[in-house]
């Protein structure tokens, strides 16, 4: 109900006391008016516009509400109709706007907002009231005092409402507090593109480019959302597209900021930071809140809730501190640190358990007991806090920052200022946005709106760009590619500096420096090849340090390369060391381009696969170098370069985990073993050669470094799989020893080769040796104690593969006829002791393959059981077969053969049962072993019914055919096995092993017409050999590197049918044994047309694998072509011993005579060099003939080619054999042991041998060829080199004879008689010249007689 007051004022309005609009609008400020009581409904009614036409209808009605009240206040100065008409205006516009006002606060996301716009709606109301009493006292009483400064109060108080209400209404809009936010977001990522010296994340440089395009998708899309929704009104999806935006605008901040870092760190001049273990900052915190919430947990003046506010906090930052010192713990390696984080966390978590108890009894009951127990509790806590943090800020676990140098800084740049502009200009996109969301016809926003908006987004390319351009590492590798391809232009230059001999020689340094730099650099760019492929996989920042520092190797290598080159006087091995320094260069730079194209990225796997090759070539071509290396200090005793592999292979025994193994310990101590006993070997032989031959030290060591390096590695593995790991320790532990004993015998070694006769030193490196041997012996039984049982197959197998090398001497012997009985004893003397030892041997056989199944204890027993039968098996057998008298070759080669099967099929039986031991009985190799029981058992079935029929001449030759015919089956099996041969050979090899199968068939054809017992003997040991032989060496072919799948096939195709047709005659002979019929003779033809014609499809199978170099090797150009090459060999040869030689010290002797026999020394290199270079023309030349049809290639169709033929190979081999005479008189003329008389007389025979060779080559030739000229010119490089050295000899000779001075004796007598000795030396020197001249005129005359009819004719 209205107070008495209103009902007086609404009743004096009625009479007309007031005017009307003044009353209205006195009674509009009445909360119990409608209008009014609008402003206290609890629920709003839902607005149905949109935010922008609502806040557009509150803006026009504020406007018309404020001129309105202006005019109030103007007309009250006026007539009071005009004060009534505008305050009814105002009444009007008042309505209005409290209508636009309440559709806003209907607009109100959130209570408080609506309750905020009601209020400001509520002051208006009051304001407008005052507005209005103040106008209706000023018209009631115009000189009131102070009443118009009352009335423009009233009508401020009317604007500042409605300006506080609109602007409530503008932040209040959606979309405005998602600006705010992104802004201030943006304000603070901004800090990290200030200094970025350290990591921001985990990021590595490809996911920060990933990153970056991903979210400038995003910001993209969500600009575009900002632009489209500030336009359609729809400002709930405009907040949220500021929202993505900001995020987006923050994840590419962060990307650039990380990928600037590694940018920064990767440059070679800095050094990159680490993040910390721990965030000391993070800790000083949570101690701080925690001390101040456990303050207000024990305040008597805290209420419940501030209580419990208290509690959450000290929960959170405790566990926040838990979970920190679990991931310190984890990530750091001091032991001590790891367990003191652990026992922190521990006291942390047990006192904030003890104070949250307190606290719920607190909850329960604040009594000042319950509030004097949490305050107690709060002390260990805040202890162990305060520990903690003292603990976390020890130097050792803060960041270190990274230092930037110059460049890098300079690198950062492009990056961070784009970045910068990103961020700059996405915040006045977002504040403009802001405004158009509030106002969006506004068209001049939208044009700045649009700017900013293309600058956001050419900052964003201009930012992938830079990243993408600066990539880590790129440069480096530019730069690198380019440094190394200086160093390999360099090594060319050196390398035709000596190929024209004109390589200077560094005089500054000693080849042992030289030697060891270069040795030194080789090493250091191995041990950065697998760092570099890793970097370029997966460490970006890692890339552009490893590929500088590989880089700057090749300068020292390439001068260290060439300094050691020009100190080497063998022209081969200069070219050899330059080449492989070029070919390392190569590969490094292959590296760089694979590792540029990878740039550190894990996700390009397309380049991983060209990483590992090139890193698998650079490696190969450091150990190429370094095995050269090795090689050329060895021969000067220079072993440093081998000590430091054999100490590396040793350091590498001690590394870390190995790689996971690929195979079983067996596996491994089967190569072991091999290489220990290598080296055991070697050790042997240098103990020899100390005594014989010291210059062979060198290769013998370089072999033993090698072997060593093999046995570490191996070693490793081998230590790695065996069980207990007390076995593998001592396995290391010995490999070790073994290799410091290498290291010492090795350096005796050297140092005996610069004094060969310094005899302490040769007792000192036999000690050496045996101590090795000693070593290796400690190695190899410690294997044994690994696997006792596969040890011993491993030793059994080895001495079983002697018995079957001394069974093959025993058959030489045999076939020879010289293998006889020592005393006069038959075989039946040996028979039952060869049963009874075979009947053993099948025994042992058993418990070898058993023992696979059971303990090694019984393995090891069974394998030295069977090595010890089979070596009194064969002993026995030869003994059998001696007696059986070298009249029957054929017979005691039969019966050898038999134990050599049995041999071999025991070899094979221990090395399947080494495989299987141990393993499931499912396993692939138990079949394997079942196979091998299998042929062992036929083989020696096969040797007990030799041994019987071995007497009986009926059917003797019946056994040795069906022990021949199984033991081709034996190979054939081993020839179809996909088992890859150890060795390769040529085609021509191939093709000369067919010639023995057709031997062997024509023996085999006659052996079965004849039906006689010693041709079927005969035929099957031929047989034997030949089909052996003939596999073997097609396989070997087969699988060279050069043939191609498709002709592999082929070959062996048609070797099986080769085999299984020889097979077919064979099994017809025996056939025709078992019933000689004139029906069954027959077929043999058949038979054998069969094998030839494999025999042609395996020839010309093997023309294919030759491609079209193939050649006949019995071909006379072809036997031509190989002499002249060899000739050329035998030529260099002695070249590299001139090369050798030094003149023979004089003391107090005159310099010219070292002059002449530098001379000397010049002068027969020269003709060597010479006569190489004719040679090798020579060849080119009767090649070129072959090719022009002049020189036919198949010697049945042309007798005189083969004539030819035969007059060039002898001039060559005269030419070899003058060139060696003429090194030998030219080292003899040098040590002083031979005259003037026979260097000119060599030399003058090299060039006579040399026109010889000249005459037969032209004899065919094409005068105006390239080869011919090339061949004439290099024989007048011969006569040149052959005139000046009779002219320096004969020089010498004259000198040596001027300087012979005669003394005359001046008595008569005596005088007398010095002439007539004079005159009788004269005649004897005649006639010996004469005699001398008669025996040259006969020798060539006989040899006159051998030469081709062309090459007389031409001498005619």
């Amino acid at each position: 109900m209205p107070s008495p007051q209103q009902q007086v004022m609404i009743g004096q309005m009625h009479r007309g006391h007031m005017p009307p609009l003044v009353s209205n609008l006195f009674v509009l400020s009445c909360p119990w008016k409608p209008a009014h009581t609008s402003l206290l409904l609890l629920k709003l009614p839902p607005s149905s516009k949109s935010f922008q036409e609502a806040q557009s209808e509150l803006n026009q009605a504020a406007a018309d509400l404020n001129q309105s009240a202006g005019e109030v206040v103007h007309a009250t100065r006026g007539q009071s109709g005009e004060l009534a008409a505008a305050s009814g205006k105002f009444s009007d516009d008042f309505d209005e706007f409290l209508d636009a006002g309440i559709e806003m606060a209907g607009q109100a996301q959130t209570k408080e907002d609506q309750i905020q716009v009601i209020g400001n709606l509520k002051n208006i109301s009051m304001a407008s009231s005052k507005l209005l009493l103040a106008a209706k006292s000023l018209s009631v009483d115009p000189g009131a005092p102070n009443a118009k400064n009352l009335l423009a109060a009233a009508a401020r108080a009317v604007t500042e409402s409605i300006n506080q209400l609109i602007t409530l209404c503008t932040q209040q809009a959606p979309g405005q507090k998602e600006c705010d936010n992104a802004l201030r977001e943006l304000e603070t990522v901004k800090g990290m593109l200030d200094n970025p010296n350290e990591p921001v994340s985990d990021l590595s440089y490809f996911d920060c480019i990933e990153g970056v395009m991903e979210n400038s998708k995003v910001l993209g899309e969500s600009m575009a959302g900002i632009s489209q929704n500030a336009k359609t009104g729809d400002l709930l999806v405009f907040g949220e597209c500021v929202g993505v935006a900001s995020k987006a605008l923050c994840g590419l901040t962060e990307a650039a900021a990380q990928a600037a870092y590694l940018v920064g760190i990767s440059d070679p001049n800095s050094q990159a930071g680490h993040q910390g273990l721990v965030d000391p900052i993070q800790f000083a915190r949570a101690n701080q809140a925690i001390q101040m919430a456990c303050q207000n947990l024990v305040d008597p003046a805290s209420s419940p809730s501030q209580v419990l506010s208290a509690a959450t906090i000290v929960a959170k930052h405790t566990s926040a501190l838990c979970n920190a010192c679990r991931i310190a713990s984890s990530k750091t390696a001091n032991p001590v640190a790891k367990r003191h984080f652990v026992q922190s966390a521990k006291e942390v978590a047990n006192s904030t358990a003890n104070l949250v108890k307190t606290i719920k009894a607190l909850d329960g009951d604040f009594s000042e007991d319950n509030r004097n127990k949490c305050r107690i509790a709060t002390a260990p806590l805040i202890e162990a806090v305060e520990n903690l943090t003292a603990f976390a800020s020890n130097p050792e676990f803060v960041s270190i920052p990274a230092q930037i140098s110059m460049e890098g800084s300079r690198a950062q740049e492009p990056i961070l200022i784009s970045a910068k502009t990103m961020l700059e200009s996405s915040a006045l996109l977002i504040k403009t946005a802001r405004s158009l969301a509030i106002n969006p016809k506004d068209p001049p926003t939208w044009s700045i709106l649009a700017g900013h908006s293309h600058t956001v987004s050419d900052s964003i390319k201009s930012l992938i760009t830079s990243i993408r351009d600066k990539a880590p590492g790129q440069r480096e590798c530019d730069y690198s590619i380019d440094g190394i391809n200086r160093c390999i232009r360099d090594i060319e230059q050196a390398s035709l500096a000596a190929v024209s001999q004109n390589l200077a020689t560094r005089d500054d340094i000693s080849v042992e420096a030289l030697q060891e730099q270069l040795t030194s650099v080789v090493q250091e760019i191995g041990h950065l090849i697998d760092p570099i492929a890793t970097a370029a996989r997966g460490e970006a920042a890692q890339l552009g340090h490893k590929v500088t520092q590989l880089a700057s190797y090749f300068e020292p290598l390439i001068l260290a390369a060439v300094g050691v080159a020009s100190k080497m006087l063998d022209h081969q091995q200069q070219m050899t060391v330059l080449d492989q320094t070029k070919t390392l260069a190569e590969s490094a730079l292959q590296m760089l381009y694979a590792a540029k194209e990878g740039g550190g990225n894990p996700k390009a796997s397309h380049t991983h696969d060209a990483i590992t090759e090139a890193a698998q070539l650079m490696k190969e071509a450091v150990d190429d170098i370094m095995v050269t290396l090795n090689e050329a200090a060895s021969e000067v005793g220079m072993v440093g370069g081998m000590v430091d592999s054999i100490a590396e292979a040793m350091s590498k025994l001690d590394e870390g985990t190995p790689p996971d193994p690929k195979g079983t310990f067996v596996d491994y101590q089967t190569t072991v073993v091999k290489y220990s006993k290598a080296i055991a070997v070697t050790a042997q032989e240098m103990m020899t050669k100390s005594v014989t031959n010291p210059e062979e030290l060198g290769g013998l060591a370089s072999q033993m470094t090698n072997d060593y390096g093999h046995l570490a590695l191996q070693g490793r593995m081998a230590a790695a799989t065996a069980e207990p790991e007390e076995i593998g320790f001592q396995i290391r532990t010995r490999v070790q020893d073994l290799g410091h004993g290498c290291i010492f015998l090795v350096q005796k070694a050297g140092a005996l080769q610069i004094c060969p006769m310094d005899s302490y030193t040769k007792r000192e490196l036999i000690e050496c040796a045996r101590a090795v041997t000693e070593k290796v012996s400690l190695v190899l039984s410690a294997l044994q104690a690994g696997n006792k049982g596969t040890q011993a197959c491993i030793t059994a197998a080895s001495a079983v593969s002697g018995i079957i090398a001394d069974l093959d001497t025993t058959i030489m012997f045999a076939t020879a006829g010289t293998l006889n009985a020592e005393n006069n004893e038959s075989f039946a003397d040996h028979r039952e002791n060869i049963l009874k030892t075979a009947k053993a041997l099948v025994e042992d056989t058993k418990l070898l393959v058993s023992g696979a199944a059971s303990s090694q204890d019984k393995l090891a027993q069974a394998a030295q059981s069977s090595a010890t039968t089979i070596t009194q098996l064969a002993e026995v057998v030869k003994l059998g077969a001696a007696s059986l008298g070298s009249d029957d070759p054929e017979t005691q080669v039969v019966l050898i053969n038999a134990i050599k099967d049995v041999a071999k099929a025991l070899s094979d039986l221990i090395g399947a049962t080494k495989g299987a031991a141990s393993k499931p009985a499912d396993d692939p190799s138990m079949y394997q072993l079942k196979g091998a029981a299998k042929v062992m058992v036929t083989n020696v079935t096969s040797l007990l019914k030799t041994v019987k029929a071995v007497e009986d001449e009926a059917t003797r030759g019946t056994r040795a055919l069906e022990a021949t015919i199984e033991c081709i089956k034996q190979e054939l099996t081993v020839f179809q096995s996909k088992e890859i041969p150890e060795k390769t050979s040529s085609p021509e090899e191939s093709i000369r092993m067919t010639k023995g199968i057709t031997m062997a068939t024509a023996k085999a054809v006659a052996a079965g017409n004849s039906c006689r017992q010693e041709d079927v003997i005969a035929t099957a040991n031929l047989s034997r050999k030949a089909v052996a032989d003939m596999l073997t060496a097609c396989k070997q072919a087969s699988y060279h590197p050069d043939v191609s799948e498709d002709v592999r096939a082929r070959a062996l195709r048609f070797g099986t049918e080769c085999t299984l047709g020889y097979l077919e005659l064979l099994e017809h002979v025996l056939l025709i044994l078992q019933k000689p019929t004139p029906e069954l003779k027959h077929p043999l033809s058949a038979f054998s047309k069969r094998v030839a014609g494999a025999v042609t499809e395996l020839i010309q199978t093997a023309e294919a694998m030759k491609g079209t170099e193939w050649v006949d090797p019995e071909d006379p150009t072809v036997i031509a072509e190989t002499e002249l090459l060899g000739a050329a060999a035998s030529i260099e040869a002695a070249a590299k011993k001139l090369e050798q030689l030094k003149p023979r010290a004089k003391p107090k002797q005159a310099d010219e005579s070292l002059d002449f026999e530098e001379q000397i020394l010049e002068a027969a290199k020269s003709i060597a060099a010479a006569t190489s270079a004719l040679v090798k023309s020579a060849s080119a030349a009767q090649r070129e003939l072959v090719a022009q049809g002049k020189v036919g290639a198949i010697p049945a169709n042309a007798v005189d080619d083969g004539q030819w033929s035969q007059g060039l190979i002898s001039a060559a081999r005269m030419v070899a054999a003058a060139t060696s005479n003429l090194c030998e008189a030219a080292n003899a003329s040098v040590q002083g042991h031979a005259s003037e008389e026979k260097l000119i007389s060599s030399a003058k025979q090299v060039a006579a041998s040399t026109a010889q060779l000249l005459v037969a080559c032209k004899v065919k030739a094409d005068q105006d060829s390239e080869a011919m000229r090339r061949l004439q010119a290099a024989g007048n490089a011969v006569k040149r080199a052959s005139d000046n050295l009779v002219r320096a000899a004969q020089k010498a000779a004259f000198r040596k004879a001027d300087d012979d001075d005669v003394v005359v004796k001046t008595k008569f007598v005596g005088g007398i008689a010095q002439i007539i000795a004079a005159q009788e030396e004269m005649l004897k020197k005649e006639r010996e010249l004469e005699e001398a001249r008669k025996k040259l005129a006969q020798i060539r005359q006989q040899q006159y007689k051998f030469l081709p009819t062309e090459l007389r004719e031409d001498e005619g």
